[in-house]
């Protein structure tokens, strides 16, 4: 049975915020917009129109100062910057699967199921797709069409 989520107004957003042990900043330059850190991973809320409040940055682990990306590459989970990729590992995940769903609570969106479960990525990269929607003769060649034509153009003395 769905529950009716309260939504909540930035104000209090940002009070429940600062009451569950998040670390708020204000961001430099500009007006309703703040930063939030709690378990070395980061986001950003600003304010919507009068009341409202919606996420400017979404959460992503915190790596040299930088809010990470998390990308799913199929066999693996990466946090990747504008400098550097890391494999994501059970305690990022864990990190940012809690502290999405504090957020969520403390600005009344309501939580889904398959996003409970478990972290969900921002982006999806799977290496047998790329290029797949291209016509045949525009794709890249993959690893094992090169070692074939490799193979092929080779020719043996007997």
């Amino acid at each position: 049975m769905a529950t009716k989520i309260e939504e909540r107004t930035f104000d209090d957003a940002v009070q429940w915020l600062r009451d569950n042990g998040f670390d708020l900043i204000e961001a430099p330059g500009t007006q309703g917009r703040v930063f939030l850190r709690k378990y070395n991973v980061s986001a950003a809320i600003q304010k919507n129109g009068e009341d409202g409040v919606k996420i400017f940055a979404y959460p992503g682990y915190l790596i040299s100062g930088e809010i990470s990306k998390l990308i799913n590459r199929g066999y693996q989970q990466v946090l990747k910057t504008s400098k550097t990729e890391v494999a994501a590992t059970a305690d990022h995940l864990k990190a940012l699967q809690q502290f999405s769903e504090e957020l969520k609570e403390a600005l009344g969106i309501p939580s889904l199921y398959n996003e409970s479960l478990g972290t969900v990525s921002e982006a999806y990269q799977y290496d047998r797709i790329v290029d797949r929607d291209k016509p045949a003769t525009q794709r890249a060649k993959r690893p094992w069409e090169q070692v074939k034509a490799a193979v092929a153009g080779k020719k043996t003395r007997a």
